[in-house]
This record gives structure tokens, C-alpha cells and sequence, in this order.
């Protein structure tokens, strides 16, 4: 077998990679740096300043004679279209191509209205926010739901959960309107990623657990998302606890931590004692309050959340534990039930420099998180590459028709 060398990988998506990451910023560094020779430098560079991906600015430090021009991804050359589902709210938004919010909004909607009425005002929202963008500026679309994903296929897979979206197959709904690569993940993981990419990139192992109207997880493992065989890991909310008892969990089992300890389970077991709470402000009034038994039942909910966690910590061994989602944003009395529980029941080795640590970018990490996993996508060395296969191709056949 002939032996490979750096010039053999140096596609135009790698130059671009390398522009990227700041690993080469000149075309001699990218000639050093790959070993392609000067013309073929020039014509992978000639290739991504047609397409508007680079940029060259003329004010790079001189080492004698005329500075050399550098080279810069250019951010402003597109836009990907986002959106963070939630049970109850939904986030949507236009990133440019660094991941940077350009154009946001966020709503009321109940997405058990389905996908025949969710996605259509989805993408008429994302029109809206165009403004005058033309559509086909648009480099990809990214979505986090509140369901199990198959993410390969974009379907989404839960059976209790969002009953009206079972096995609707996502991205070629929104492909006849945008057609560019289309992205769906679960809510959690897509927190997961933005909350490390923005806060944590340094970290290799991340667990961010969602606390709220449900309860789930997205895991960081080898800096990258852990979906599992077919995207169903992170569902920690259905691990059952020790006395979970007979409650029926959405997914149809009993005694699972979603079951109760989210905050819908909060919320029910308040009424029951005779609390007049509608919100988890309601609930968060009373804590502040002081009112003995909406505090024990807060921290009992923590207890049995760190339980199922100590086991996740077990086996994951992550760096940082990160706690987002209204339930746990409002609650500090649950939140130190789930550090205390968590600390006592992983083993000594998994907890030596493990750090629980509430989201610092909220549910803004949804945005963000969508943002990477498309760019990410379209932006990997493969897909421009393939982009610009085609885009000769199309032009070749322009030609010659």
C-alpha cells in the first residue's frame, strides 16, 4: 500500500478546518502545515473565497517587505436556522456561521399540538426572521425536542411522551421549504453540547441533567455527544428509585425518577397536601417562604434524583455534573440534596475532582447547542468537500447544456 502523506488529506474542507481552528491563518502556514505546494494552496483557497467560506484581510504583522495576507473563516457567509423545543416554550433563532445569534425569538407553545402545527410555525417563524436574507444563505437546520430521537433518521421515537410525533420523521418535512441538511436531536443532548462547547470545551466528560417538567440527561463522553446505538442514552428519567412505589411514569412503568421528582411530580404532590400551586413559581414562593413541607418535599425530590445519579456517576465518571431546567434554577434546597446524595453514594475515585455546578447559560444553551451540531455538520472537511463536488458539477453541466 502506497504511503499517505498530509498533501494526500489536504482537501479544500481540511484547508477550511485548518483556517477554522486558527491552525493556519496564511497560505505559506497552510503550505507548511499540509505540504501542498504553492498552486495547490492557491487553488483550495481560490475554492473557499468563491464560495464566501474565507475571507482574506490584508493586515497581518510583516517580517520584512509587504505583510502577508491573512486568511479568516468568514462567519458572515451564512446562516443556520435553530430551534429548542421545549414542553411548554420553544426558542428560535438565526445563528450566523460561528454559532453567534443574529436574530431570536422565543414563544408559548404546547407541542402535543403535533407536527402539523408545530413545524409549520416553526419554519414560518425562521422565514420571518430572515428578514431579507435570501433562503439560500441558509448552510443547515438544527432542532432539539422534547422525545427520544433516532437521531441518524431524525425520528422521533417516543410512545407516551409528544404521542401525536411518534415516528415522524422530521428533517424531510423541512426540507421542501429549506432544502439544506436538516439536524434533530433530543432537548437534552442539544443543552449537553452547548453547555460544553460554550463553558467547558477543555473538558473531555460532561453530564448536563435537565430538571423541569421532565427529567433527562445528555452526556459528554471523549468530547463528544453520547447518543447510544439508536440516540435513546441520557433517559435517566426513567430509572425507577428504591421508593418510587406504584406512581406511573409516561413511559409506562412505575416508579421512575420522572415519575416522582420532576416537576410535574412537585406539583402534584404539593396539591395533594393541599398547596395551592399552578407554576413552579407557585412553588418557589413557598420556599422562599419558609413553608416546612414544600421544603421536604423539595429535598426528598433532590434525594431521589441524586440517587439515580450517583449511579450515573458510577459508570460515566464525569468531570462535571452541570443542573439546568427551571426546577433545578429555582431550588436550592434540591440542589444540595442531589450534591449531598450524589457525594455519599458514587464511589471516592468518580467523586475526587468531580464538580456539580448549576448551567450558566440556561436555556440559552439549547441555541447554542443546535448551532454546533449542524455546524459541526456542514461545516466538517466531508461536507464542504461534497458542497463543492457539486457545485462543480452543476456548473459543468450549466456549461455544456
Amino acid at each position: 500500500m502506497p504511503r499517505r502523506t498530509a498533501a494526500t488529506f489536504a482537501t479544500s474542507g481540511e484547508v477550511l478546518r485548518l483556517i477554522r481552528s486558527g491552525e493556519a491563518v496564511t497560505r505559506a502556514d497552510l503550505g507548511r502545515v499540509t505540504g501542498l505546494s504553492r498552486p495547490a494552496v492557491q487553488l483550495r483557497v481560490g475554492e473557499l473565497l468563491e464560495r464566501g467560506l474565507v475571507v482574506e484581510r490584508a493586515d497581518a504583522p510583516s517580517t520584512g517587505g509587504r505583510p502577508p495576507v491573512r486568511l479568516e473563516f468568514n462567519a458572515s457567509g451564512g446562516v443556520v436556522l435553530v430551534a429548542a423545543l421545549g414542553a411548554s416554550r420553544t426558542r428560535v433563532a438565526v445563528c450566523d456561521l460561528a454559532g453567534h445569534e443574529l436574530d431570536g425569538c422565543e414563544f408559548a407553545m404546547d407541542v402535543e399540538q403535533g407536527p402539523d402545527v408545530v413545524l409549520p410555525l416553526l419554519m414560518d417563524t425562521w422565514d420571518e426572521l430572515l428578514g431579507g436574507r435570501p433562503r439560500s444563505t441558509v448552510a443547515g437546520v438544527g432542532m432539539g425536542v422534547p422525545a427520544t430521537v433516532e437521531f441518524a433518521q431524525g425520528r422521533t421515537e417516543s410512545a407516551r411522551v409528544m404521542a401525536s410525533w411518534t415516528g415522524v420523521v422530521i428533517p424531510p418535512i423541512i426540507h421542501e421549504r429549506f432544502p439544506v441538511p436538516v439536524l434533530v436531536d433530543n432537548d437534552v443532548n442539544v443543552l449537553a453540547i452547548g453547555e460544553h462547547r460554550g463553558v467547558y470545551p477543555d473538558l473531555s466528560d460532561l453530564m448536563f441533567v435537565k430538571i423541569s417538567t421532565r427529567i433527562g440527561a445528555g452526556v459528554v463522553a471523549g468530547g463528544e455527544i453520547l447518543r447510544g446505538a439508536l440516540g435513546a442514552a441520557g433517559e435517566i428519567g426513567h430509572i425507577p428509585v428504591l421508593d418510587g412505589g406504584d406512581v406511573l411514569c409516561r413511559c409506562g412503568n412505575t416508579g421512575c425518577v420522572d415519575s416522582v421528582a420532576s416537576g410535574t411530580a412537585l406539583l402534584r404532590d404539593l396539591r395533594a397536601l393541599g398547596k395551592d400551586v399552578m407554576t413552579i413559581a407557585d412553588v418557589t414562593a413557598l420556599v422562599r417562604a419558609g413553608d416546612a413541607e414544600t421544603m421536604a418535599t423539595v429535598r426528598e425530590a433532590g434525594r431521589r434524583i441524586g440517587e439515580v445519579l450517583a449511579g450515573a456517576v458510577n459508570i460515566l465518571n464525569p468531570s462535571v455534573v452541570v443542573l439546568g431546567g427551571d426546577v433545578a434554577e429555582a431550588f436550592g434546597p434540591l440542589v444540595s440534596s442531589i450534591r449531598e446524595v450524589v457525594y455519599r453514594r458514587s464511589t471516592a475515585l468518580a467523586t475526587r475532582r468531580l464538580r456539580i455546578e448549576p448551567s450558566r447559560l440556561g436555556a440559552g444553551a439549547g441555541i447554542s447547542g443546535c448551532a454546533v451540531m449542524v455546524l459541526d455538520h456542514v461545516l466538517s472537511p466531508e461536507a464542504v468537500d461534497e458542497a463543492m463536488t457539486v457545485s462543480a458539477l452543476r456548473r459543468q453541466s450549466a456549461a455544456s447544456g
